[in-house]
């Protein structure tokens, strides 16, 4: 039964091109995701397991602005524009924010174990959720709440004009056209961040050789609070893409739901390599899509089997390869 459905799935151009490109969107969305970690956690070599409550802090305030901003006589043009805007916004905000964890707290344990990082990352992340939680359930004296629907932005601010389209018979939703997008974007302006600025040259050389660059005069410190802060940007913004998407939620256990699968790309595509993590995103967009259409078409009916294969290929990678795909001794060690 499974090798016959497969065999069908490989003859079926219609249906081996839906699931490529719904690949193509999860990888889209897991590159946003898992970039900002790279930064952090690949090049810096600090464990950041507050990462995915940056995202789902990104998530939660895209919501409040595009449901505060967008009314229903906008046409999608305009709609769009103001995604843009919110978009800008949650990445300065979230700079911002990461900024000030980095400067105040994160930069005092440097030189520690990496323990003292996971405990206090994580103790960030605990206050995180629990401060947007009280947020978002506020209740005042009278029993009011807010009044917006925090689970469905995406039903009362994604533009219609956004549907489904064909294409040589192939089906898909512009939504993913403008995921893939956003990836692509997301992905050239990384590298060029890391390959076509000065910043960019700094914390190259800073993840190097920490000593030689101080001693050419390269501040390293106020270096990595910049790389920290737009891995936290990025971070947010990825929020706010996934509140359009049907596949995640806004909600606090998004921070945890997003963090796990942006570990496992960073590892698999190699510590401190951009390039893995591009290549580990389409390795793992991939698969969940294919997860998905195995249990959509009943041929496996086991509602975590996408979680089990994204982790069995960490599992294997670090039996077969440790160092990731591309990874490189020693990356990201500045202590």
């Amino acid at each position: 039964m499974f090798v016959g459905d497969v065999l069908d799935l490989l003859t079926s151009p219609g249906d081996v091109s839906s699931v490529l490109i719904e690949g193509f969107a999860k990888a889209s969305l897991y590159l946003m995701i898992a970039s900002g970690l790279t930064l952090i956690f690949g090049l810096m070599d600090v464990i950041n397991f507050a990462h995915g409550a940056f995202t789902m802090y990104g998530a939660y305030i895209a919501a409040g602005l595009m449901l505060g901003l967008v009314t229903a006589s906008m046409g999608w043009a305009t709609v769009m524009l103001v995604f843009l805007f919110v978009l800008v916004v949650v990445f300065a905000l979230l700079a911002a924010l990461g900024t000030i964890f980095e400067v105040t707290l994160v930069r005092k344990l440097y030189e520690y174990p990496p323990i003292y990082q996971i405990l206090l990352t994580f103790g960030i992340t605990i206050t995180m959720e629990q401060f947007m939680r009280m947020i978002v359930e506020f209740r005042d004296i009278n029993n009011g709440q807010w009044n917006l629907d925090w689970a469905s932005p995406r039903r009362q601010t994604l533009p219609s004009e956004l549907g489904d389209s064909e294409l040589l018979f192939v089906e898909f939703t512009n939504l993913q056209l403008f995921e893939i997008l956003l990836g692509v974007l997301t992905a050239v302006g990384i590298w060029a961040f890391l390959n076509r600025t000065r910043y960019g040259l700094f914390v190259r050389a800073g993840v190097e050789d920490e000593e030689m660059a101080k001693a050419l005069g390269i501040n390293v410190q106020r270096t990595f609070t910049v790389v920290f802060a737009v891995g936290s940007g990025i971070a947010g913004a990825a929020g706010v893409v996934l509140m359009w998407d049907p596949l995640w939620s806004v909600s606090v256990p998004l921070a945890l739901d997003v963090l796990l699968p942006a570990f496992v790309i960073v590892i698999v595509g190699g510590l401190g390599s951009f390039k893995g993590t591009v290549v580990a995103s389409l390795l793992v967009g991939m698969i969940d899509a294919l997860g998905t259409w195995a249990f959509t078409t009943g041929v496996i009916e086991f509602t975590g089997l996408e979680e089990l294969m994204i982790f069995s290929i960490l599992v294997v990678m670090l039996i077969l390869q440790p160092r990731g795909l591309f990874g490189v001794e020693g990356q990201g060690d500045h202590g």
